[in-house]
């Protein structure tokens, strides 16, 4: 599955060139050219989904496998204290390229990179009953 029109297919068929980390039949790793900090690794599918739920199961494990040792060789070429991984679904999610990525952004304290991050709290009983609502809809998928 491809999008014509998708940048992240195109670096996928070799159409637009990258700086490539590494390859395989489903996956294709590359640095950011707009980084974060430097290292930023993108993780993309070679099939073009938009969101990650749009994936078959089989195929985000073989996508995910390669996360590990991306963030074991990122942090180790750039000397990072730790990394964020993200991974955004749709518009209102930031996600700017609308094909399924993973970012690799490698992390120092006092750096640049800052979330907003207004962490809530539920109501008596509300969490056990969203809990159960999502139980019951992964067994309707």
């Amino acid at each position: 599955m491809k999008d014509k029109d998708c940048i992240f297919c195109k670096i996928a068929a070799g159409e637009i060139p990258c700086s490539k980390i590494l390859e395989d039949d489903s996956a294709i790793a590359f640095l950011d050219i707009g980084p974060l900090a430097k290292g930023h690794t993108l993780l993309i599918p070679k099939d073009h989904y938009v969101t990650v739920d749009e994936m078959p199961p089989e195929l985000a494990g073989a996508v995910l496998k390669h996360l590990p040792t991306l963030v074991k060789a990122v942090k180790s070429a750039t000397n990072c204290e730790g990394v964020n991984i993200l991974q955004n679904n749709g518009r209102v999610a930031h996600q700017v390229i609308p094909h399924v990525h993973f970012h690799i952004i490698p992390r120092r304290a006092g750096d640049e990179f800052h979330f907003n991050w207004p962490a809530g709290s539920y109501s008596e009983g509300e969490i056990e009953q969203l809990a159960q609502k999502i139980r019951e809809n992964l067994s309707v998928i």
